[in-house]
């Protein structure tokens, strides 16, 4: 049975991928690494369709050692046990783990000595952001390598390579430049949505010659995934919290829709929690757990009903009143912290060393508590709170706050004991 072309017309050797010229050009870091025989752990990233698996196993290739090919997902911890024993009889071996960063600590745990010892090198090949979604223990061991969007003169190589290849379609359709362009300019950087698009039209129209109007009239719309690493996707992700942030409902579900048309489940996630408790915050707490709720949700039954709660989340943030005193106040004290570095006082040190009982913290006298001067001496009297008044809960707050500010605090401890 005849192969996808997708899959026929893969690159062998690192020579052979297009674009991408920072890790497989002449100077490239991949390039550099083959001339040198020196494997490297590495993790690929950037959208779909950029061939990050193609270079990982091209890469193997060109080391001239053997490599295993498993999924993050659909593998188990016996496949990876087994990708060990065969690397441990020859080693290096590569491990090639595409969606690494679904990659769980069971499996983490089993790898990464053998990461550490160069009996594995490890290509794991991601959509995700891997300063976000990798997992420290892994990204730390590895080099963080991006894999770009092609442009659309790459895209256009690739199908006419494609078209050419005695193992692609070796000639046996007619289709004009325009076409091509197009399929180019709709593929938005994927080349398998592209070769895809191409291998659809030679079986819809076998033997037939292919214009605009034929290309047009298949059923495929424009590839939209997003580039993770790019400015498409910061733009769309940025987009959605601007949006929220300044209660334009509409915009937001706009903007939420072209993240969940690129299946961008993890990058919606973290921007909606962040969102919640940085833009809503104080002002509406439980629409920060309902949003932590939905993402919950969507997670578990996947896209395309994710986009359901993810709607909720978003409308509930965007009508919602907003707040940005926890985000705000929090900046403040770190701005502080970096600043001035002080030692925090001897009464509230875990194990206070050479301190008088009668000086140490009163855990017996909750009536204390809040006379108690917590701060270090230089920033006594500093503040860091920024209070808003921005709904009910706020202002509960706030009034709270004020009272609060009232009292003297002191850090004579036993002169507070001894009053009554």
């Amino acid at each position: 049975m005849l192969k996808p072309l997708a899959f026929r017309v893969r690159p062998v050797t690192l020579k052979d991928i297009i674009g991408q010229d920072h890790l497989v050009g002449e100077k490239g870091f991949l390039t550099n690494s083959v001339k040198r025989k020196l494997p490297l752990s590495m993790i690929l990233y950037g959208p779909p369709g950029t061939g990050k698996t193609t270079i990982a196993m091209c890469y193997a290739n060109d080391l001239g050692i053997p490599y295993i090919k498993l999924n993050a997902v659909a593998s188990n911890k016996k496949d990876l046990e087994d990708a060990i024993n065969k690397a441990k009889l020859n080693p290096p071996y590569l491990l090639i783990i595409d969606e690494v960063h679904r990659i769980n600590k069971d499996k983490q745990d089993i790898l990464l000595p053998y990461i550490e010892d160069g009996t594995i090198c490890l290509v794991g090949a991601t959509t995700a952001n891997p300063y976000i979604s990798i997992n420290k223990a892994i990204r730390s061991r590895c080099h963080l390598l991006e894999v770009k969007k092609l442009e659309e003169f790459c895209i256009l190589f690739g199908l006419k390579m494609a078209i050419s290849s005695p193992n692609g379609l070796d000639n046996k359709i007619d289709i004009d430049e325009e076409s091509l362009k197009f399929i180019a300019k709709t593929s938005n950087g994927d080349m398998r949505f592209a070769l895809n698009y191409l291998e659809v039209l030679s079986l819809t129209f076998n033997e037939e010659k292919i214009d605009l109007e034929k290309v047009k009239s298949i059923t495929k719309v424009s590839n939209i995934q997003m580039d993770k690493n790019e400015d498409d996707h910061y733009n769309a992700v940025s987009a959605l919290q601007k949006s929220i942030r300044g209660s334009d409902v509409d915009a937001a579900l706009y903007y939420l829709a072209r993240l969940c048309a690129a299946n961008d489940l993890e990058s919606i996630a973290r921007r909606l929690v962040i969102t919640a408790y940085e833009d809503i915050g104080l002002a509406n707490p439980n629409a920060c757990l309902r949003t932590k709720i939905a993402i919950d949700v969507a997670r578990e039954v996947g896209f395309p009903e994710a986009v359901i709660p993810l709607s909720d989340a978003v409308i509930d943030l965007a009508l919602s009143p907003k707040s940005k005193a926890g985000a705000n106040s929090i900046y403040k004290a770190l701005d502080c912290v970096n600043k001035m570095p002080l030692d925090v006082l001897d009464y509230l040190k875990y194990t206070p060393v050479n301190t008088l009982e009668i000086d140490k913290y009163p855990y017996d006298r909750p009536d204390l508590w809040n006379k108690i001067q917590y701060l270090p001496e230089l920033i006594k009297n500093e503040t860091f709170y920024e209070p808003s008044n921005n709904s009910q809960y706020e202002k509960v707050l706030n009034e709270n706050y004020k009272k609060l500010k009232q009292i003297v605090r002191s850090s004579n401890l036993r002169k507070l004991k001894s009053s009554k």
